[in-house]
């Protein structure tokens, strides 16, 4: 039996507990503002500049199921970018796209009216980015800032990005800097949800 943690990592805080700045640098938020469960790690990450759904848990097993590209645990993000794409930009995200550490795996794409989240603190300044698109798309691969990387290759810079479900866990209930915890009833390497546990708030 294990214990996994769905946090909603807020814009502009670290994937991570602690800040390894360098001396004179401004400090920068941490998940220890948010979570204070000890002896959890995150299972993958997410940029300092990006939000959504992080998991954590103790079990070493589980982190490396859910984090190892071998396992293709596919990714939804809910992505605003500048602009509004042709069809021909999203026809090329689904094919897959040459990037400069090799070409895409096919992602799943599709426009949405509006993004279902809440607003982002600092918002977007509608006057430097009049004309924008909310997208969603699921990838199964995690590479290094790959949907910006993506998105711009078509010509639609990021401008925000939220993930909202990896594998079977869904952002689902939770705001920016609020967490559940969930356990799993299952062996170690063969994970399955049990109902929905609710875990503190803050």
């Amino acid at each position: 039996m294990s214990s996994i943690y769905l946090l909603h990592k807020p814009y502009r805080m670290l994937s991570q507990f602690t800040d390894r700045r360098s001396a004179g640098e401004t400090p920068r938020a941490t998940l220890a503002e948010i979570l204070d469960v000890p002896g959890v790690y995150a299972a993958g990450r997410l940029d300092y500049d990006s939000e959504g759904l992080l998991l954590l848990t103790d079990d070493g097993t589980l982190i490396q199921r859910i984090s190892d590209p071998r396992h293709k645990q596919p990714k939804t993000y809910r992505v605003q970018v500048e602009g509004n794409p042709d069809e021909n930009a999203l026809a090329a995200l689904r094919q897959g796209i040459e990037l400069n550490d090799g070409r895409t795996r096919p992602a799943k794409v599709r426009r949405l009216a509006s993004s279902g989240l809440p607003e982002r603190t600092p918002p977007l300044d509608p006057k430097r980015h009049p004309v924008t698109t909310w997208l969603e798309l699921t990838i199964s691969e995690g590479r290094n800032r790959q949907v910006r990387r993506m998105t711009a290759h078509v010509g639609y810079p990021t401008l925000r990005l939220v993930r909202v479900a990896i594998g079977p866990w869904r952002l689902d209930g939770l705001a920016p800097g609020n967490w559940r915890r969930e356990t799993l009833h299952a062996p170690r390497n063969t994970p399955r949800r049990s109902p929905r546990r609710q875990g503190g708030h803050r």
